[in-house]
């Protein structure tokens, strides 16, 4: 199981914010770039950046930090969300080097886009499904849809999406844990990969997770853990090669 870490971007700084409260976050650096290089040096395959101003605005308003990262490390698999709106600000993050792309608000609001894009990138698309009481939100986690996760993840793995990453808005960001049965059932249900986000804390949740490795939980996007020191990356990650010793290829 993959462990990503998380850079969550607002004004070019990398911050962290409680249950997707844009008032109520942490700014833990103000060189994205240097967090980049930590987490790479950790071993990190993978890193997960979200633009939170753009997720707001509802275009790129970071894209230049996202660039750059891309740019420094360009072995290092980046997946980007925030403010991803129309099919430009695709190829313009892929022709910079991103490898994919989430698509969150417009997924839920403008289904068809999602088999459009799938189509037009394939292999290049994932959506993020951010749920409360098992109902999506959308605009930034501002508001809540009438769409079941499940119902509307089948949709998405019928267009053809990559992964579903899925995020708990009550426990992202809290410490409090994952929510392992709504990740779990999300799993069971479609035949795509599952990436956890939200709440992972400690090196049980990722205990945890591992279990269901093979049910369709195929990685973790880890935040605050990695940033407060309850989960060390490096170790983490061992510790998931150690339970499901990842296949060579």
């Amino acid at each position: 199981m993959l462990l990503i870490p998380a850079i969550d971007l607002k004004e070019g700084h990398c911050v962290r914010l409680r249950q997707g409260r844009m008032e109520d976050n942490t700014v833990f650096s103000e060189d994205p770039i240097a967090i980049a290089q930590r987490w790479v040096e950790a071993g990190a395959k993978r890193l997960h950046i979200v633009d939170l101003d753009g997720a707001f605005a509802g275009k790129p308003v970071n894209a230049s930090v996202i660039h750059q990262i891309c740019k420094t490390f360009p072995d290092l698999e980046v997946q980007i969300g925030g403010g991803i709106r129309d099919e430009e600000t695709i190829q313009t993050y892929l022709d910079a080097g991103v490898r994919y792309v989430i698509i969150g608000t417009k997924a839920v609001n403008v289904p068809h886009f999602v088999g459009d894009v799938c189509a037009e990138f394939p292999g290049h698309i994932i959506v993020g499904l951010d749920a409360k009481d098992g109902k999506v939100a959308i605009d930034g986690w501002s508001k809540l849809s009438h769409h079941d996760v499940t119902d509307i993840a089948k949709r998405f793995e019928q267009d053809g999406v990559e992964a579903i990453i899925y995020t708990d808005i009550s426990r992202d960001g809290m410490m409090q844990g994952v929510n392992l049965e709504s990740t779990r059932d999300l799993a069971r249900a479609i035949n795509i990969p599952v990436i956890a986000s939200g709440g992972v804390t400690d090196y049980n949740d990722i205990k945890a997770l591992c279990h269901y490795e093979s049910e369709g939980v195929m990685g973790a996007i880890v935040g605050r853990a990695i940033y407060e020191g309850t989960i060390d990356l490096a170790e983490g990650q061992a510790l998931a090669d150690r339970l499901n010793p990842p296949v060579k290829r």
